[in-house]
């Protein structure tokens, strides 16, 4: 199954449209004391000012750094940069006291209110085509607090690309929720999702991000991930991508969001489908 190329302009235009229009950022960051924001300021901007002392950056890479970043902004791949190289250790210091299940980073590609595609039991399937490409995939698990006790009241919602690597949304010729969906989990914590593995994919390299790709000699592979995001009422959300083993670039996501404690164990069933277990432990709000 294919589908058209997805082009860095047109998914960094669609992920910054939908992030420019949620205030909720600045929401969470208005009562932050000036002192605050010009502590982080100047740290930035001191931490640039000292790479460039200690590397004698020349006036025509600084040149060249301000055109890449005017056309990072024209691709519209702020988003992008930032979930890429940026987010993880974000993520790494915003939930290092946790004692639940570990995190990762979000990306750029989530998009809320997806369909509710579970039963009163906590069973359903995500969104597809039919004869939508990969391996079908159940994955069994449930929700509790870290005393164990089941979070009756908790849902997952679950996002990925498919199987030629795009996510729906973000790319063209995908119906509008394709392999997303949201799942309420049943009276006992536990849930059944049924979707397909999806693929390893790289990311848009004919913007910005792939001209500082090609400049590096870096690589654009992300490994194949389902993304997760996992709530319940008084406890804290809980962010992550699954992994699966053997994948080739879990050693060097570009992304860096790889985690041991993230990968799954999937076992092949005899008809060619896989069957996974993982569960998650959640932290009470602070």
């Amino acid at each position: 199954m294919t589908s058209e190329v997805a082009t860095a302009a047109a998914s960094g235009a669609s992920a910054t449209a939908r992030f420019q229009n949620d205030k909720s950022p600045y929401e969470a960051v208005k009562d932050v004391p000036k002192e605050r924001v010009d502590k982080l300021a100047r740290r930035v901007l001191e931490a640039v000012h000292a790479t460039i002392r200690e590397e004698n950056v020349t006036y025509a890479e600084y040149n060249a750094l301000k055109a890449w970043l005017i056309q990072v902004g024209l691709d519209g791949e702020w988003p992008l940069f930032l979930d890429v190289w940026v987010e993880h250790v974000v993520e790494e210091v915003a939930t290092s006291d946790r004692q639940g299940n570990k995190g990762t980073i979000e990306g750029p590609y989530y998009v809320p209110n997806s369909p509710v595609i579970s039963d009163e039991k906590g069973v359903g399937t995500v969104p597809m085509r039919e004869g939508e490409g990969g391996t079908p995939l159940t994955w069994t698990g449930s929700v509790t607090a870290v005393d164990g006790a089941a979070l009756s009241d908790a849902k997952i919602e679950i996002w990925h690309a498919d199987d030629d690597g795009f996510y729906s949304q973000f790319a063209p010729s995908l119906p509008e929720w394709n392999l997303r969906g949201t799942n309420h989990v049943g009276p006992d914590g536990s849930f059944e999702i049924h979707t397909v593995q999806p693929a390893p994919y790289q990311i848009p390299t004919d913007g910005a991000c792939g001209a500082l790709i090609r400049a590096a000699g870096w690589h654009a592979w992300r490994p194949a991930h389902i993304h997760v995001k996992v709530s319940a009422p008084g406890y804290q959300l809980l962010t992550a991508q699954l992994y699966f083993p053997g994948d080739a670039h879990n050693d060097d996501d570009i992304a860096s969001a790889v985690k041991p404690e993230l990968l799954l164990d999937p076992q092949q069933q005899a008809d060619g489908s896989a069957t996974v277990a993982y569960s998650f432990v959640l932290d009470p709000e602070a």
